[in-house]
């Protein structure tokens, strides 16, 4: 009775978090529809703009980057990192561009069109503008949040850019999380002369911070447990605590290994998503735009336990 009760709270939180985050953008979204832009409005646009213009780092030099960081058969993080470096470009000229479009809009200098005016609207609301969508990472954060996410980002990169390789990577901090596993398999299958796909990660929970990277894999920082935590004196996941839907995940270390090898332990299939509303799509190389992949937590309750409970992993919160 108490396990059906624990779950019926459980998804009682997620539902209700949704709908009242549905509800709220609505409410916001039929406010600001055909209201036109006053002074106070527009004094606004521009100070919201002015100031996301002025915390944006100029782009990666890439030529410089990849000149320092060539490609290498032996380490295809060379590759991973110039990848994610020319998307990040690509999304911060995005924001520039249409920011600096809406400010000479907004003073009559180029046309206010429907693009431009929902991006407005957009602002005003503290969303995230449908203009960049197509050149962002999935995200649910308000604006502020987003901002400050992407900041975030852009310094982990600009770290790796004149420090070398982090030993503990930011896993959320990816704008293509795949690549970057892939990559990592791609190193290990290379050392050893393994075809990768008889190649997969093995999981380890770590207790402490590492001071240096590990033989073989990575460690990984920055996930967050829904519905359930991690127990550190047992090493296992136990039950969430009362009315706390997310738990900060220890940082992980993804152990490269051929498959026929891996030890099989009581645990549980976790399933790893981008954002909480734990759906996407196929993109065009084939990987969903949300779900990353599974990762085994060691468990003394059976898979049933936790998939009642909806727990999963996710890479970012919305708030």
């Amino acid at each position: 009775m108490e396990a059906v009760v624990s779950t019926q709270s459980t998804w009682k939180q997620w539902y209700q978090r949704r709908v009242h985050g549905r509800m709220f953008k609505s409410i916001l979204k039929t406010e600001t529809q055909g209201s036109g832009a006053d002074d106070n409005t527009t004094a606004k646009l521009q100070s919201i703009a002015t100031d996301i213009l002025g915390k944006l780092p100029a782009q990666f030099d890439i030529q410089r980057i990849q000149a320092k960081y060539p490609q290498r058969y032996e380490d295809s993080m060379n590759t991973v990192l110039v990848q994610e470096l020319q998307r990040f470009n690509k999304l911060t000229a995005r924001i520039k561009d249409t920011l600096e479009d809406m400010k000479k809009a907004l003073v009559g200098l180029v046309v206010m069109n429907k693009e431009l005016d929902g991006l407005c609207t957009d602002l005003i609301n503290g969303a995230i503008p449908n203009m960049w969508d197509d050149y962002s990472y999935p995200s649910l954060k308000p604006l502020a949040s987003y901002i400050q996410d992407l900041l975030l980002r852009l310094e982990f990169f600009q770290d790796w850019v004149d420090n070398d390789k982090p030993t503990v990577f930011w896993m959320s901090g990816f704008f293509f999380t795949q690549a970057f596993m892939t990559g990592t398999l791609q190193n290990y299958a290379r050392k050893y002369k393994i075809p990768i796909d008889l190649c997969d990660f093995d999981f380890e929970i770590l207790e402490d911070e590492p001071f240096q990277p590990p033989e073989d894999g990575v460690y990984v920082r920055g996930l967050f447990l829904e519905g359930a935590k991690w127990d550190p004196e047992r090493k296992v996941l136990s039950e969430a605590a009362p009315k706390e839907l997310f738990s900060p995940c220890p940082l992980i270390w993804l152990k490269p290994a051929k498959v026929v090898d891996f030890e099989e332990v009581p645990h549980y299939n976790c399933p790893v998503y981008k954002i909480s509303s734990r759906f996407g799509m196929l993109s065009t190389t084939g990987h969903s735009t949300n779900y990353v992949m599974a990762i085994r937590l060691p468990s003394d309750k059976p898979q049933d336990h936790w998939i009642l409970r909806g727990v999963a992993l996710l890479t970012q919160l919305d708030d």
